[in-house]
């Protein structure tokens, strides 16, 4: 099944927007309700449903780490208001788009490989969403926006309850802006009793949510905040020492796992390469470095890919500055940043030793 599903998908990948406008296309036909449940705008929905579908993909016979992406992709989908009968119509569409484009490699053996994979996926999540009996969304208030940069704001939102997100994870919030426009983003700090959350957010172009943020949010305002996903952890008792890639505001989840680890005396070791294009990227390295004096287990290296002028960092792309240092042997590897920044470090990763099997990214980390 596992190569079936590899084997048709790769001569399908290079459609891969064509395959997400019909499988949208084909979901309202049939199930006309359901086009209620998006925005008027469906071309980040169209590229998250891809970046879930690759996720998968790459997990398919991995299922410790496949069941509970699903379990979490099923308790995150209760915000939409999706219930179990929507599955089948999902299912339906889902073949017909791979099928559409799948051309001569579609045979009965494929679809029925599809088909039994699709079971698997729509089970576990709807078995996670029925067995969440936590609230479908979190309501939050924005008490601070800070705007650092013209394209950059720090925004503080305080939840009726605390979300019960672990440091490194992310979540979904529709902000009153742009109602029905679901995006991630990773909270920067570990989780607090108050329930305060805070979220960096950069204006990316075609980003009709991230330019509402900056420039728009303002103290008051009304959030919604989905269940956490992600796997972005460290386990502090049982972990290795970890390397941690960031570029730009990809930081955000680490800088939450290390906030929760400052709270010990004892850690793994923690080295941290913190990368942009110029200084004005890396936003928070004073702040990391602080917190490093007083924490010797945490390393911060600084890295510039356009700006040679720059005295104390590394010069070049993150990817090449990571993988001069070696392979990382017996490190966990945290990456986390733009797609292609993700791509490129995991990559060069490969290329210079690193076990896969020790390198963790999120699908979705930009939206």
């Amino acid at each position: 099944m596992v190569r079936l599903i590899r084997e048709s998908y790769a001569v399908v990948e290079p459609h891969a927007d064509e395959v997400a406008k019909f499988f949208y296309g084909t979901l309202f036909s049939i199930a006309p309700h359901t086009r209620e449940l998006f925005a008027a705008n469906m071309e980040v929905q169209r590229s998250r449903l891809l970046r879930a579908l690759v996720h998968v993909i790459q997990m398919v016979d991995k299922p410790d780490e496949l069941l509970p992406f699903l379990q979490q992709l099923g308790r995150d989908h209760r915000k939409f208001g999706v219930v179990t009968q929507h599955y089948e119509a999902v299912g339906t569409a889902l073949l017909a788009s791979i099928k559409r484009y799948a051309g001569d490699s579609w045979t009965d053996q494929v679809e029925r490989a599809w088909a039994e994979a699709y079971t698997v996926m729509a089970s576990a999540m709807t078995e996670a969403a029925a067995a969440d009996d936590g609230p479908a969304w979190y309501t939050g208030q924005v008490l601070h926006h800070e705007r650092l940069s013209w394209d950059l704001a720090v925004v503080r939102v305080q939840t009726d309850h605390p979300a019960p997100y672990l440091p490194g994870q992310y979540v979904s919030v529709e902000v009153p802006q742009r109602p029905r426009m679901w995006r991630y983003l990773s909270p920067a700090n570990a989780p607090s009793d108050d329930g305060v959350m805070e979220f960096h957010v950069r204006s990316v172009e075609g980003g009709w949510v991230s330019r509402a943020v900056v420039g728009h949010a303002q103290p008051g305002d009304q959030w919604r905040i989905g269940s956490p996903m992600g796997r972005l952890t460290v386990d502090r008792e049982n972990s290795p020492d970890v390397l941690m890639v960031a570029g730009g505001t990809g930081v955000t989840p680490l800088r939450a796992i290390i906030d929760d680890l400052a709270q010990y005396g004892e850690n793994p070791r923690v080295q941290l390469f913190y990368g942009g294009r110029t200084r004005d990227d890396l936003y928070d390295l004073e702040n990391l470095r602080r917190i490093a004096m007083h924490n010797p287990w945490l390393t911060i290296t600084a890295v510039l890919e356009n700006d040679p002028n720059v005295d104390g960092v590394e010069h070049g792309t993150i990817a090449d500055v990571v993988s001069r240092y070696g392979a990382w042997e017996g490190w966990d590897v945290l990456v986390s940043g733009s797609p292609a920044m993700i791509r490129a470090t995991v990559s060069k990763m490969l290329v210079a030793g690193t076990t896969l099997d020790n390198i963790r990214y999120d699908p979705f980390t930009l939206d």
